[in-house]
């Protein structure tokens, strides 16, 4: 058993760290700039994020390296630079959360397989490989693979970890979480990936917890919170945004408060939710927030 698996069997529930992109916008990260970048030109401001995530009471912290397969980081002329930037950003972030539980973020490559796209399987599976190996090299032994809507491409990833990990006769532990969206009929991913497919797919592959991500408030990730638990007894993460986008003056903002946020996590809990955090607009006071609901819960 591996210490993520470990460490949610003493503890029961764990709080995961809030949004990345959000808190590195809040330091100065322009748009249309590389995130993964400021791994090696701004590291402190990078270090920093791990660190204020710690601090509000997370048990696991991700890493800045979302963009960071080859893939997503040719489109800003950075794939010769995978291994530099991956290794960096996960090494941030155990300097950042000595201590605690740290998962590489392994996020959407930006690309499509066949038919809507012309990158195959096998070359999707080599851009997480070289991610996954620069992240290993540093010492990640968690893998977060988040903000699929693929379950092809999410499969790729998974099966990308366990490659690699095969490769360097390690253990990993992988997490995979998917971005769904409510329609008439019930959650789907933007490619039509329903949450029984998702548990389905990604259990296959072998991920060791399973979840979602992104793209809705907490409130509706109750529902599919309790859709993933009808499915699979495996844990589950949930990191929901601060509430739906919305676009003032041409900036989007996320508007659901710390206080409105935590008064949720007794749902998600009860619907079978081992771990809790944030995505898009949450902040370490949203997780301070949560920490203190999930300890009174304990």
């Amino acid at each position: 058993m591996g210490k993520l698996l470990k460490t949610l069997d003493e503890k029961r529930l764990l709080v995961a760290d809030g949004a990345w992109g959000t808190l590195l916008q809040a330091h100065g990260l322009q748009a249309g700039t590389c995130p993964e970048i400021w791994n090696v030109e701004e590291p402190d401001k990078v270090r920093s994020i791990a660190a204020a995530y710690v601090k509000a009471g997370s048990d696991l912290v991700l890493t800045n390296t979302f963009g960071g397969s080859t893939l997503a980081l040719k489109r800003y002329g950075l794939a010769d630079r995978t291994e530099e930037l991956n290794e960096a950003g996960a090494r941030l972030s155990m300097e950042g959360a000595p201590g605690k539980l740290v998962a590489a973020s392994i996020g959407p490559t930006g690309e499509f397989l066949p038919p809507m796209g012309e990158v195959t399987e096998e070359e999707m599976r080599a851009a997480f490989a070289a991610q996954i190996r620069a992240v290993m090299k540093a010492g990640a032994r968690i893998l977060c693979v988040e903000t699929m809507t693929s379950a092809e491409e999410a499969v790729c990833a998974v099966q990308a970890a366990r490659q690699a990990a095969a490769e360097l006769s390690t253990e990993v532990e992988v997490m995979a979480t998917m971005t769904f969206t409510e329609t008439p009929n019930g959650y789907r991913t933007f490619m039509g990936v329903d949450c029984r497919t998702a548990v389905q797919k990604l259990t296959e592959a072998g991920a060791d917890v399973l979840g979602s991500n992104c793209g809705n408030g907490i409130e509706q990730m109750v529902p599919i919170a309790l859709e993933f638990r009808r499915y699979s007894d495996k844990p589950i993460l949930i990191q929901a945004n601060a509430g739906l986008p919305q676009i003032e003056k041409g900036v989007t903002v996320f508007r659901q408060s710390p206080e409105h946020m935590s008064r949720w996590v007794p749902q998600l809990i009860e619907a079978g939710v081992s771990i809790v955090g944030g995505c898009c607009g949450t902040t370490p006071e949203h997780i301070r927030r949560i920490r203190s609901r999930i300890d009174r819960l304990l």
